[in-house]
């Protein structure tokens, strides 16, 4: 067993790469949300290597959780704030998450628009050895 994968067995703390390994995030985009404030302040040994608790790896998870539903860092940083908060209204976390459902809505309506309008222009132009091009015209605005 390597030395990484018998500490992040262990009761931690636990350093950067076995935090990495129990999270799922990269020791690099750990560094990144540390250095946004996502985390709390790491614990250091005195020649200076972080050390996470199990509360940095469940702040990492629900971190990446929160990117993998496409939150923006600002959006992830009101839910960290808010996740933290016990005296938190959940209308405030359904506020956040109302916004950025209604932005994804938004967004796949117009990808289904292109994808529509991309089909047809597809399906419109011959695709043989004639210069003429329904594609190229409706991107030429024509």
């Amino acid at each position: 067993m390597s030395s990484a994968a018998s500490v992040a067995g262990s009761g931690g703390p636990w350093n950067i790469g076995a935090a990495s390994e129990r999270s799922g995030v990269s020791a690099r985009m750990v560094r990144h949300y540390e250095g946004l404030g996502l985390l709390p302040d790491v614990a250091r040994t005195e020649s200076g290597y972080r050390q996470y608790t199990e509360a940095d790896i469940h702040s990492l998870q629900f971190i990446k959780r929160s990117r993998d539903l496409g939150f923006s860092m600002e959006e992830i940083a009101e839910l960290v704030g808010l996740w933290h908060n016990r005296r938190r209204a959940s209308a405030s976390v359904k506020k956040i998450a109302q916004r950025h459902l209604d932005d994804l809505e938004e967004r796949i309506a117009s990808m289904q628009a292109m994808q529509r309008t991309l089909s047809h222009l597809v399906h419109c132009c011959h695709g043989d050895g004639r210069p003429d091009c329904p594609i190229l015209d409706d991107l030429a605005g024509r």
